[in-house]
């Protein structure tokens, strides 16, 4: 699907979520011209990307001729207040402001816009770099239907996209989706660990332990069946995953630690929104 847009799109931010994000728009055929980057120094990669489409990126933009239909912040938030308050200089009347910053509200870039100013505010993950990411977006009151179809596509563009009206439930999300790849890496340790100290070389125990988690997963997202019948499906009765499966399951196991995990993620976020 070619992603058009009537108008200019400001990126400010191109470091490694907003640079996945603009590779996406690229490929799916936005013209490199309609592009403005604000970002003082993109990250290698990103800028490789922005020299091969003839993209220039600077610190801060001069005014504009004419409003971006849509400016995308993807500053990381400890320099939102010193960085969006100029961004916001830029947006028109009918700009679509869409943030992927954690932690900062809708009202929080509202008191920097003029009244009636649409603001999205969404929550991407880091598999967005392999376009296999998932983004959950709320809007505020004043988002139309024209720039609501508008972020879809955007955000389309690295992964699956689902929407919310209540901007309370971006603190489980984070702390569910924009968190969990951490857990999922931080699981790959632990199991090669664990294979080492049964006594596999750790080059093997890493292999196994990457290879079986990120096939796991594929089969899951793949198959459509629920999580709960592939794991009955593989798990013999007084069969070694069942041995496993005693000490993950009981009380004080996975799903209690998991449970603890995304409590206190959601906890530090809502602490940190702003």
């Amino acid at each position: 699907m070619t992603l058009n847009i009537d108008g200019s799109l400001l990126l400010a931010g191109a470091g490694n979520m907003g640079g996945a994000l603009l590779a996406g728009w690229l490929e799916r055929g936005l013209k490199p011209e309609r592009v403005l980057i604000q970002d003082p120094a993109p990250p290698p990669a990103t800028q490789a990307l922005l020299d091969r489409c003839g993209i220039a990126a600077s610190a801060s933009l001069p005014p504009l001729p004419t409003p971006p239909a849509v400016i995308v912040v993807a500053v990381k938030p400890q320099v939102m207040d010193e960085v969006f308050p100029a961004l916001a200089r830029h947006a028109g009347q009918a700009t679509v402001v869409l943030s992927i910053a954690a932690g900062r509200t809708l009202a929080g870039f509202e008191r920097h816009l003029n009244d009636h100013a649409a603001v999205v505010r969404a929550m991407p993950n880091t598999p967005a770099a392999i376009a296999r990411g998932i983004t959950v977006a709320v809007p505020n009151a004043h988002v139309t239907a024209a720039q609501r179809h508008l972020c879809q596509a955007l955000l389309a563009a690295v992964g699956e996209v689902e929407w919310v009206s209540n901007e309370g439930l971006l603190d489980p999300v984070t702390a569910v989706s924009g968190s969990g790849p951490a857990y999922v890496f931080y699981l790959v340790e632990c199991l090669a660990a664990a294979g080492v100290e049964a006594g596999l070389p750790p080059e093997l125990a890493m292999k196994l332990a990457r290879h079986t988690v990120s096939g796991a997963g594929e089969l899951v997202n793949r198959s459509g069946i629920a999580a709960a019948t592939l794991r009955e499906s593989v798990t013999s009765p007084n069969g070694t995953t069942h041995a496993a499966l005693e000490v993950l399951m009981a009380g004080d196991g996975l799903a209690q630690l998991m449970a603890k995990a995304v409590a206190a993620a959601s906890r530090r976020s809502r602490e940190l929104a702003k």
